[in-house]
């Protein structure tokens, strides 16, 4: 590059070459730690300690005015080299921000200390704020502090990770490499903040229930198992809240809401993660159809606050839309048997044995192991959930399927539930919730079988005491994080998703 020194109005920041140098990644690092020794010699302590910051990078850039005494610390992410004049943004995950130094502005000592430095590393810089002549915001550094020497070189910024697998067991190189990805885990945490303040504007009230259950209720689903060593006793981790949750019904609380992790031992795949975070939420004197209306309230909420409407583009990698998902209100409601029979009008007058052979013709594979009620839902699963993108909501499902909810008063093989299907998955199910001690033991039994020792008998006692009748909720937050962002897999919107371990060295 020129060393002739170019004016702060004609910057422009580019990359410094990194990890594309020929000399490979190892030599690289023997490059840094040689960096690291030298600033070591200097008496510079290349792992800094507290520094006072008037804005973030991001921040400042959003609200840029010149002339300003700003303090700001952030990672190097670009960096012009020109000689007696260096121009390099600084960022952290909300944003980045141009700065320009000579010896000048910090003196010699202090700008050979920048000389040792690369991109990647963190610094603390104050100084003065002004705009090139090509509009840049800028600050002009007078004061210059390393915080960490970065030992490696970062991925490149024009092809981040291109390995997905790279991308999901090493989160914090992706979040440096890839603006989709920060943007998606800014907003995710911002929904469960907004969720969180719409249910308590609403009166419903958030509280915390064990993860270590005695018995796996609430679902029907394979728990992680441990032991407790004091206690001498077996438990597992929780697969979902809602027994615990109801007990407050019984206790007294009206609106209640829980958001945190449940564990499933079961398969990992584009929509299961074993660990996952949900939302349950219970109404007091509320039913079934009120829940669906408080989901619908808060998702279109939630719409319209982080993505700009009620219009979703899920777009691949490359930019080209797949589909628009359309949160319009109000949401399309229909029961679970028309639906069937919109795959097959005769599907509920056939024999067990013909629905089996008229679901080999529709293509959906059958398990031997499969009971009756089970073909059927494979059938919904495969021919009417997974191709529902706009919001459904999936009423008066089988009795058999839902033992927590209560039963219809004019048709007795049906329960007032609904099932929320929206982007080919299910996003929420609500309740009006069985709240009759006699049949909640007759339904836990009946699902239990020979297994009694699975029937939280805790639970049923609490119910004899009295709950009222109330509405339910779950809402799979992960899947709905998914919905508005347009994320292709549960792994794109999980900061730490489960991965098979990779094989040791020199193993098979």
């Amino acid at each position: 590059m020129s060393k002739k020194a170019a004016k702060p109005s004609e910057s422009q920041v580019e990359d410094q070459p990194v990890a594309s140098e020929p000399q490979g990644e190892h030599k690289l690092v023997q490059v840094r730690r040689e960096k690291l020794q030298k600033l070591q010699a200097l008496g510079i302590d290349p792992y800094g300690a507290r520094f006072a910051t008037t804005h973030r990078p991001g921040e400042l850039r959003a609200e840029f005015a010149e002339n300003l005494q700003v303090a700001l610390a952030g990672r190097i992410v670009a960096w012009r080299d020109m000689g007696n004049s260096q121009f390099f943004e600084i960022a952290d995950v909300d944003g980045k921000i141009q700065c320009f130094l000579n010896p000048k502005s910090v003196g010699e000592e202090a700008f050979g200390i920048f000389k040792l430095l690369d991109v990647g590393d963190w610094i603390g810089v104050a100084g003065e704020t002004f705009t090139t002549r090509t509009g840049e915001p800028t600050i002009k550094v007078t004061e210059l502090t390393v915080l960490a020497k970065s030992l490696r070189p970062l991925p490149d910024k024009w092809h981040g990770i291109a390995d997905r697998e790279l991308q999901y067991r090493k989160r914090y190189l992706d979040l440096i490499a890839s603006e989709r990805s920060r943007d998606i885990f800014r907003k995710r945490s911002l929904m469960v903040a907004e969720i969180r303040s719409f249910l308590s504007e609403r009166g419903f009230l958030e509280v915390e229930t064990p993860m270590l259950h005695g018995v796996a209720g609430g679902a029907a689903a394979q728990p992680f198992r441990t032991r407790h060593n004091a206690l001498g006793m077996d438990l597992n981790l929780r697969i979902a809240p809602e027994l615990h949750l109801k007990r407050l019904l019984v206790g007294g609380f009206p609106k209640v809401f829980e958001l945190n992790r449940n564990f499933r031992n079961e398969g990992i795949s584009r929509r299961h993660n074993p660990e996952f975070t949900m939302l349950e939420a219970y109404w007091a004197y509320a039913d079934f159809e009120q829940m669906a209306e408080l989901v619908e309230e808060m998702v279109c909420h939630l719409a319209m606050k982080f993505c700009g409407g009620l219009c979703i583009e899920h777009r691949n990698a490359e930019g080209e839309l797949l589909k628009t998902i359309d949160l319009s209100r109000p949401w399309k409601r229909q029961d679970y048997r028309s639906l069937v029979e919109g795959i097959d009008p005769q599907w509920f007058a056939r024999t067990p044995e013909d629905r089996r052979r008229r679901a080999a013709e529709l293509g959906v594979q059958i398990g031997e192991d499969l009971v009756d009620h089970e073909v059927t839902q494979q059938i919904f699963e495969k021919l009417v959930e997974e191709k529902t993108d706009n919001p459904c909501f999936v009423t008066h499902v089988p009795t058999v399927l839902v033992p927590l909810a209560k039963q219809n008063r004019a048709d007795a093989s049906v329960v007032d539930v609904y099932e929320l299907i929206i982007n080919g998955q299910e996003i929420s199910p609500g309740y009006s919730e069985l709240n009759d001690p006699l049949v909640q033991r007759q339904r836990l039994e009946h699902q239990a079988g020979e297994e009694v020792q699975n029937i939280d008998e805790d639970f049923l006692e609490a119910l004899e005491y009295g709950m009222p009748p109330a509405g339910g909720i779950g809402i799979g937050i992960d899947r709905l994080v998914m919905m508005l962002t347009g994320a292709e897999s549960i792994r794109d919107v999980v900061l730490f998703p489960h991965m098979k371990p990779l094989p040791k060295a020199g193993g098979s």
